[in-house]
């Protein structure tokens, strides 16, 4: 896989933390989800004073792609740190955010990226950071 377009990603879930409305955690996490035809889309995550109808950015990226017809993946960039700073470390995605990718991506050929920075991130795929996972498969056998 390249580097251009994983700094790209990285970069651009870096810029979408900036639009996370945390005010309670004041954790800002930015996602940003590669189709396979090569359109990206963006998320952050919505936090509730009631918590459970927050959202990660992960989901928010997820939904808003699946949500105009997107179905096939490639990769997820995911950045977040206490907001207004840059992050220190890597942030992987929650189980439930996992789950999801579980069920529109092939946990082998799907790509995370963790960004500290736009030049500095973990690689791992679907199945490193989910194995055994549950999915659609799961279903059919």
């Amino acid at each position: 896989m390249e580097s251009d377009w994983k700094r790209a990603l990285c970069e651009k879930a870096l810029e979408a933390r900036k639009m996370a409305y945390c005010p309670y955690s004041q954790f800002a996490v930015g996602a940003a989800l590669l189709t396979k035809n090569g359109k990206i889309y963006t998320g952050c995550n919505i936090e509730s004073a009631a918590y459970s109808p927050s959202i990660c950015a992960e989901r928010t990226a997820f939904v808003k792609a699946i949500s105009e017809g997107e179905r096939e993946f490639t990769a997820i960039a995911i950045a977040g740190g206490k907001q207004d700073e840059p992050p220190k470390g890597e942030c992987p995605p929650c189980g439930v955010c996992r789950q999801v990718m579980m069920e529109f991506c092939k946990p082998d050929e799907f790509w995370i990226l963790l960004p500290i920075n736009q030049n500095e991130y973990g690689e791992y795929t679907l199945e490193e950071l989910l194995p055994r996972g549950f999915g659609p498969g799961n279903l059919r056998e």
